[in-house]
């Protein structure tokens, strides 16, 4: 049997890039796959019948796939990706949340309006998918009076990690879907449904302006065990086995795939930390504390005794 026999998944944003090579992996696993994608530029200009492309690819290879093509940050769009699955074949086990556009400028040049357009794309696409999913998983586990079988996974990107020039609508978005994924794994884990965030790492039509010198390949144009450590590809496999039986200890975790290296990645925890021994901070004094025993800034000078 293959990883994912049985199961029924929806890949948002799966008809090109990183979304394509998703489709195409959990299909070779043996899940059945919704591929959603609006079919527009990567600035989310127009739509099309791109999805139709890797449908067929799916079938030509003996799996099994259906077309979508709505647009995830419409509330109606997205409740009817979600219910397309389990009208075709009984259920909807795994979200991918892979949808995104760019719009980059820096931030004296950006409209309010490509601000706006990112994040309804990348977050309020990904919780629209997400609470669709979580109402019918809620629902099955209420039903039998225990667990049911459900896996998010959504998508982040180094940009929003570690922010980049240009992309303040972007990176937000992309720290925003952690944030995300992190209370989805807190609200939905005592019905037994998973969390989690991929980071890829790929030249793709959406990533490749901010890699000069690259020409962006889909998944199905690689050969058969060809490596490239840049192709979109090299992050399907972990999102495979997190959307698997076998992943469902793991929940809240954000796991970075670029290159050769797969990574565990821990945000916003407490690195260093001072304490103001039950009396209130002075604002014109605090800094000199903050120096020395958080930062290593300033050298605290020599400290003999309590």
């Amino acid at each position: 049997m293959s990883l994912l026999d049985g199961k029924v998944a929806l890949v948002t944003g799966a008809g090109h890039g990183i979304g394509r090579a998703h489709a195409l992996e959990l299909a070779r696993q043996g899940a059945k796959v919704v591929v959603n994608d609006l079919g527009s530029t990567v600035q989310g200009e127009g739509s099309g019948r791109d999805a139709d492309v890797v449908v067929d690819l799916i079938r030509s290879r003996g799996g099994e796939a259906i077309a979508d093509y709505g647009d995830v940050g419409d509330e109606t769009a997205a409740e009817a990706m979600v219910a397309a699955g389990a009208a075709q074949w009984g259920s909807l086990d795994i979200v991918v949340n892979n949808a995104g556009i760019v719009r980059d400028r820096a931030i004296w040049n950006m409209t309010a309006d490509e601000f706006d357009l990112v994040m309804k794309v990348h977050v309020r696409g990904s919780w629209l998918t997400s609470r669709a999913a979580a109402k019918r998983w809620r629902d099955a586990a209420k039903a039998s009076g225990g667990t049911t079988y459900g896996r998010i996974i959504n998508t982040t990107s180094g940009a929003g990690l570690q922010g980049n020039f240009g992309q303040t609508n972007y990176a937000t978005a992309k720290a925003a879907i952690v944030g995300l994924t992190l209370t989805l794994s807190v609200e939905l884990g005592s019905i037994g449904v998973t969390a989690n965030t991929i980071s890829p790492g790929a030249v793709t039509r959406l990533s490749a302006g901010t890699a000069p010198g690259s020409t962006p390949r889909e998944a199905d144009e690689y050969a058969e065990g060809e490596w490239d450590p840049l192709a979109p590809s090299v992050s399907s496999p972990i999102v495979a086995w997190l959307a698997s039986d076998k992943a469902g200890w793991v929940s809240g975790q954000t796991i970075r795939a670029i290159g050769q290296t797969v990574q565990l990645l821990k945000g916003y925890a407490p690195v260093a930390a001072i304490d103001n021994g039950g009396k209130p901070w002075d604002a014109a004094t605090v800094g000199r504390i903050i120096e020395t025993q958080i930062f290593g800034s300033r050298a605290a000078g020599l400290t003999i005794g309590a």
